[in-house]
């Protein structure tokens, strides 16, 4: 489509959505009705501005369905967030709603060049997290092969990814290469296996993580994007020419906003993605703020898609961590490590407070044939490291070197923060 053409379409959608939501969920009438707001106000895609937001907090309010739009008889599926502190969000789809996501993520496999002699291992968690089914249903309907493998026993995946000759992995990026880690340990060869994409997602990840992927398994990396409060996995994906990831507009209408003041951003500044499903009818929800730090790409891209694009996310506003009045991201951190070829691609960033002062200690492995016995050789590794980190954050880091194996391998997201200091004393 044109821009002209998708922001009509875009309009039409959302006349109807605020319309739908507001005769169906109580939340956004008493929301819309504090502002003055009546869904004859919403005509075009540019009037979204005067809408409210959604944040993570009104779903937690709104727990377990009070958020949801359509009947319960309607709701054929209900998923949940991963979340570790207060409930859980539940989101709830349609018959629709299914058929819409499915689509979604067939759009992104195709842009990967999946097709129907494809076989894709879905290694993501199934059950109550988005990603495995998301992705499952996405390759049924393209046509292609599904193998469920979800997480578990990762020397039985291997066997299957050898002996199906899997050709597309679907998982987090950093089960992927604690997958090529085990690969090296039972001595096989990515040769021995018929690889060629990866679909990545579930966590934030840098060029330097997808490198490192590519080069130990053989295989080309594309990013998804998705989250459980807006879809799942298929809001966005990469294509072959990786300029940013495209984002179901059509769908799914994103905009950036300043995260302190929610001032709306234009294109090309960072700032707070934010979400609209102009056609889901479960749970639907306007300008829901994802927390996710990134920034939009206007213009046709390379391979003929005009549908805005986003920029790799950063981080999230609220994982930021703040020490000594410096915002720092773990994905600076895991870049530098990632670039320097004497450590294992982990880390752990431990954050405590010392006499009123915030130290930072970066935990790695150290390769096998880096190691020395040289105590000053050593030295000057944890100083290398530690100059490098600080160029990036402006902060002097403690550098510990730990214990091959030491650190947590996760078959999901992984934790890459331990913060200690209590903000409430």
């Amino acid at each position: 489509m044109s821009r002209d053409e998708m922001r009509e379409l875009q309009g039409k959608r959302l006349n109807k959505l605020v319309c739908y939501v507001y005769h169906n969920t109580p939340f956004y009438r008493n929301k819309m009705q504090e502002l003055g707001l009546v869904p004859d106000d919403i005509r075009t895609i540019d009037d979204i501005v005067k809408l409210p937001f959604t944040t993570k907090k009104d779903l937690r309010d709104n727990y377990p369905t009070g958020l949801f739009a359509a009947d319960k008889s309607e709701i054929v599926r209900i998923h949940a967030s991963t979340g570790t502190t207060g409930s859980p969000t539940i989101v709830g789809y349609t018959r629709k709603d299914l058929a819409v996501w499915a689509e979604s993520v067939a759009r992104c496999l195709s842009a990967y060049g999946i097709g129907k002699n494809d076989i894709v291992s879905v290694a993501y968690g199934y059950g109550l997290f988005t990603g495995g089914l998301g992705l499952h249903y996405g390759v049924e309907n393209l046509g292609a092969t599904v193998v469920p493998t979800s997480t578990g026993s990762t020397e039985k995946h291997i066997r299957l990814l050898h002996d199906l000759g899997i050709t597309a992995l679907a998982c987090t990026p950093s089960y992927a290469l604690y997958l090529a880690e085990t690969i090296e340990k039972m001595g096989l060869s990515i040769k021995d296996l018929n690889l060629k994409t990866g679909i990545f997602g579930g966590e934030p990840w840098t060029n330097e993580m997808r490198k490192q992927i590519e080069q130990r398994l053989g295989i080309k990396c594309y990013n998804i994007y998705g989250l459980s409060e807006i879809m799942g996995p298929g809001v966005s994906y990469e294509c072959d020419c990786q300029c940013g990831s495209h984002i179901s507009e059509d769908h799914f209408y994103p905009e950036i906003i300043d995260p302190v003041t929610c001032e709306s951003l234009g294109y090309g500044k960072q700032g707070e993605l934010v979400f609209t499903t102009l056609t889901k009818e479960g749970m639907p929800l306007l300008r829901y703020r994802t927390r996710d730090l990134t920034s939009l790409i206007d213009g046709k891209c390379e391979c003929g898609r005009t549908e805005v694009r986003m920029t790799p996310i950063v981080g999230r506003s609220d994982d930021m961590l703040i020490i000594r009045g410096i915002n720092v991201f773990p994905s600076q951190i895991e870049s530098v490590i990632m670039e320097m070829p004497e450590f294992e691609p982990l880390y752990m960033l431990v954050v405590n407070r010392i006499n009123n002062l915030d130290t930072l200690e970066v935990q790695v492995e150290v390769k096998d044939g880096c190691y020395s016995d040289d105590l000053n050789a050593m030295i000057a590794l944890k100083n290398k490291l530690a100059n490098k980190i600080k160029s990036v954050i402006s902060i002097k880091a403690e550098i510990k070197f730990v214990e091959k194996g030491q650190l947590e391998r996760n078959e999901g997201k992984s934790k890459h923060v331990i913060d200690n200091r209590n903000f409430n004393n």
